[in-house]
């Protein structure tokens, strides 16, 4: 098990959650560009490539086209106006993804300074299951956490007991 040291919460338990499901000697497609927990999951022994920063709402070609057997999505999908085209284009035969889970005690999130950090979506579990169900993903396994803040107020009190993310193992439903 690789002991890296995490920034957050949210790369521990994504790591912890991907190491139980999928296997180092696993082909991964991670859908974006490099970011610091790609480096976590090479350091820990993973092969990971990422897609090349393409907008994935109109290109899907990295992913179709990828001889991966898994693909990764961590905090991907809320910022694509069609992750049912994403889904449905992946070949791979096992995925885990996670999203920002919809709070009613805050709007969706979106970046003042940078126009691609946005969410368009937020969603609640049973959405997210459902969109996985309906490209053809069967669910295997799924985990939620909070997301503490040390700020002072009403909304970073429910931070503290209200689950914000959500990740899913699932594999594909073959016909």
């Amino acid at each position: 098990m690789y002991e890296g040291q995490f920034p957050h919460k949210r790369y521990k338990l994504t790591y912890e959650f991907l190491e139980t499901h999928i296997p180092k000697t696993s082909k991964i497609l991670d859908l974006g560009v490099i970011n610091p927990f790609v480096e976590h999951m090479k350091k820990g022994g993973f092969d990971v490539t990422n897609t090349g920063g393409e907008d994935l709402d109109f290109d899907t070609s990295a992913i179709s086209t990828s001889n991966a057997n898994v693909v990764t999505a961590f905090e991907i999908f809320e910022h694509l106006l069609s992750p049912f085209t994403v889904l449905q284009s992946i070949k791979a035969n096992k995925l885990v993804a996670s999203v920002p889970l919809k709070l009613w005690f805050s709007p969706a999130y979106r970046s003042k300074t940078d126009m691609w950090d946005r969410h368009y979506h937020e969603f609640e579990d049973w959405q997210f299951d459902w969109l996985l169900q309906k490209t053809g993903w069967k669910i295997i396994a799924t985990k939620k956490w909070t997301n503490p803040t040390k700020k002072i107020g009403f909304r970073p009190f429910l931070r503290w007991f209200t689950p914000r993310y959500y990740i899913v193992y699932a594999e594909k439903i073959t016909s």
